[in-house]
């Protein structure tokens, strides 16, 4: 992490903490401890993404992982995407307030913007199912690997959706909570 990422990352809590009184953005009963639940969650993807890749995060919300990687990797491009604007709003703020030239936020439907995008990694934290996350998906399968956060349901949702979907996943244990998992996936495709 670069020097002023840890700055700029209390920076970000510090609005989450302000904004969280208007706008939903995460579960109330987690602001206690935001920065375990939330930031240091995000932060343990960071070393699973390459140099110098372009990031789209679907689902944003309240910037988790994807706002919290653009800030950790600064040598990333990363595409927010959510169709809440109030959240998107929230995205941009903390975007200027940490002074960060690597993001782009995008308001609107994730089957609307993501077919837009070139992204090499897409990222997605409590956003769907991974079945659902595979529809959402598809303008990407060719070129991107994902990396999704997942919970405790991981395996289950893993075998739901190698029913009508063949793909290569490594799940790798979260540092943040036991039952968690993290997947990355790639080589996405429908079963013939």
């Amino acid at each position: 992490m670069q020097p002023d990422s840890q700055q700029h990352l209390q920076t970000y809590l510090g609005l989450l903490q302000k904004w969280q009184k208007s706008v939903n953005l995460v579960a109330s009963s987690t602001l206690k401890d935001a920065w375990g639940r939330h930031f240091e969650d995000s932060l343990q993807i960071a070393a699973l993404v390459p140099q110098n890749v372009t990031v789209a995060d679907i689902g944003s919300g309240a910037g988790f992982p994807g706002l919290v990687l653009a800030i950790a990797r600064p040598d990333l491009k990363v595409h927010l995407i959510d169709s809440d604007s109030k959240k998107t709003t929230f995205l941009s703020v903390v975007s200027r307030e940490t002074q960060l030239k690597n993001v782009v936020v995008h308001t609107g439907r994730i089957e609307d913007i993501l077919p837009t995008l070139k992204a090499d990694i897409v990222t997605a934290r409590a956003l769907a199912s991974l079945d659902v996350l595979f529809g959402l998906t598809e303008s990407q399968w060719r070129h991107a690997f994902f990396v999704f956060l997942k919970g405790a349901d991981s395996q289950k949702e893993i075998d739901m959706a190698k029913v009508g979907h063949d793909f290569d996943v490594t799940a790798h244990p979260s540092q943040t909570s036991e039952n968690a998992r993290i997947l990355c996936i790639s080589n996405v495709r429908k079963k013939a």
